[in-house]
């Protein structure tokens, strides 16, 4: 069992940047770790995902302005957005990924509010 617990969202203007964080209840060594958003009226969308060895992946359009890292040490998963726009606007949420079940189980996290004024 792995419980997310995500901070880090808010209010930030035009161009501004944040950082969010996804501190996770137990280990997530072997865990793909993952954020997603979801806009109002929209579907949720990755934005990246990370493997217990550094190796990443961006959804195309999220690549430049969001970084994804983590220290699995500290049981903890980051995402640092940079020039952020209004159209980021989302709840944004953790994911983890556990490969130990066919298929793998998702966790998810209750989610962090951004907004981005304009």
């Amino acid at each position: 069992q792995v419980q997310l617990v995500e901070s880090g969202g808010g209010l930030v203007q035009s161009g501004g940047s944040l950082r969010l964080s996804c501190a996770a209840s137990g280990s997530i060594f072997s865990i793909i770790m993952g954020w997603y958003r979801q806009a109002p009226g929209k579907q949720r969308e990755l934005i990246a995902e990370i493997t217990s060895g550094g190796i990443t992946n961006y959804a195309i359009s999220m690549k430049g302005r969001f970084t994804i890292s983590r220290d699995n040490a500290k049981n903890t998963v980051y995402l640092q957005m940079n020039s952020l726009k209004p159209e980021d606007t989302a709840v944004y949420y953790c994911n983890a990924e556990d490969p130990a079940y066919d298929p793998p189980y998702d966790y998810w996290g209750q989610g962090t509010q951004v907004t981005v004024s304009s």
